[in-house]
């Protein structure tokens, strides 16, 4: 059998490494700069890729750049309908733009934004919002400012170091211990300190290097692994299944450190505080906390209704969230583990005057859960995603559902990353 032929690179508009001035006009919600470039009717005689019909404007993502600024950047790949380049020299710097405290930023690929100013980085995300409300569920609707962090850097509760064995006569003393370098899915910067995460995380990080090192020398590990540091009120547990407590105001939460929970402690007051709020206002006496986890939506905001009901998928964090309700001493809240195919059997509350709070994961919600929601048809639902985009994809749903949006308060629960929580308030 013959090998397999190799995919020819394309080399139209820009052949490989070319070096180009641009200016970047807008960033994308992944945080990359875009900007566009005259696109000639000509192609090189060796061009190998077939020039589009017409001539126009070609798109050019270049990240670690912002909006206004004039860059040079190389090209290192040409997609069908942009190129991706890397930034060579900030030519016209943005009155935004400054020193990224990191000396990692711009390498690991776990933070954007460093080298914008906070406010600029609320005004950007909000920003953002307000063009996917508009292009993906085509709502004209006043977006809140972004309510920031109290903590720019020193806020993450959790972080997951990554390393793979040595190879290529690598030293195991050698051997990085961090994040994905930027642009890569396998190469891995050693970050011996995050600035992103908890002061008791980086104590336990810099212990914990020459440890798996040491393991790494000795054979302990068959390949690479993902590391765990939680932090939960100052004590760092790098064991997966220890339970943690995690404070919410005046509440306790356990949880065991694998599990999700918001991964920033300090903004988490304001935030569960606002869900509860705008639940609250529509005016029901029923609380539904659909994708509920160990309990942080229902039991923040269970003072505020007769009563709640909490669905989850995985019985272990049911047991959690029945658990945490009793530390607490709350009397109104109960916890049932939900089939994916039937998460509402058995809700007994009448749906005129019941408010749901759903928290998907990224992707947002399947079709599967948005039927059932609109069969059992709730007064208003408080939709809390961490990816903006995926839930205005779901928001087309809900209008042909007959629900209208009434409020979208984004949340920095992540500075410094292009990541962003937004809560939209929705209701029938």
């Amino acid at each position: 059998m013959g090998r397999k032929k190799q995919k020819q690179p394309r080399d139209f508009p820009f052949p490989y490494h070319a070096e180009i001035e641009l200016e970047i006009t807008t960033l994308t919600n992944r945080g990359i700069g875009l900007g566009r470039v005259p696109l000639p009717r000509e192609t090189s005689s060796l061009s190998t890729s077939p020039e589009p019909e017409s001539s126009g404007a070609w798109v050019v993502m270049v990240p670690f750049c912002l909006p206004g600024e004039r860059v040079r950047a190389r090209v290192f790949r040409n997609q069908k309908n942009f190129s991706e380049a890397d930034l060579v020299e900030v030519l016209t710097a943005s009155p935004e733009r400054i020193a990224p405290p990191c000396e990692f930023f711009g390498r690991c690929g776990g933070c954007q934004y460093q080298h914008f100013t906070y406010d600029g980085q609320l005004a950007w995300k909000r920003q953002q919002v307000v063009e996917l409300l508009q292009h993906m569920a085509d709502i004209e609707h006043p977006v809140n400012p972004v309510i920031g962090s109290p903590e720019q850097f020193g806020y993450r509760s959790k972080i997951t170091p990554h390393f793979q064995l040595p190879r290529d006569g690598q030293s195991a003393e050698d051997l990085p211990i961090g994040f994905l370098r930027q642009g890569t899915r396998f190469d891995i910067v050693d970050v011996p300190r995050c600035l992103i995460a908890t002061d008791a995380i980086n104590e336990r990080l810099h212990t914990i290097r020459p440890e798996v090192r040491a393991k790494v020398a000795a054979g302990g590990y068959k390949k690479g692994a993902t590391l765990l540091l939680r932090d939960a009120s100052g004590t760092v547990t790098t064991d997966y299944d220890t339970v943690v407590t995690e404070t919410v105001g005046d509440l306790q939460l356990h949880f065991l450190a694998r599990d999700f929970f918001q991964n920033n402690p300090f903004i988490l007051p304001a935030f569960t505080g606002y869900v509860r709020e705008q639940a609250a206002a529509s005016g029901a006496r029923h609380l539904v906390d659909a994708y509920c986890g160990s309990g942080l939506f229902a039991l923040t905001a269970a003072s505020a209704f007769e009563q709640v009901q909490g669905i989850e998928i995985s019985e272990s964090s049911v047991r959690f969230a029945t658990e945490n309700a009793a530390a607490n001493d709350i009397t109104n809240a109960t916890f049932q583990a939900g089939d994916a195919s039937a998460i509402f059997a058995g809700l007994t509350f009448p749906a005129d005057d019941t408010v749901i709070i759903i928290d998907p994961p990224r992707k947002g919600c399947d079709e599967v859960f948005l039927n059932q929601l609109f069969d059992y048809g709730p007064k208003a639902v408080i939709y809390v995603s961490c990816d903006p985009a995926t839930q205005m994809r779901d928001l087309v749903h809900f209008k042909t559902a007959g629900y209208t949006l009434t409020d979208v308060q984004p949340f920095d629960l992540f500075p410094q990353t292009r990541h962003l929580e937004c809560v939209v308030t929705l209701r029938r």
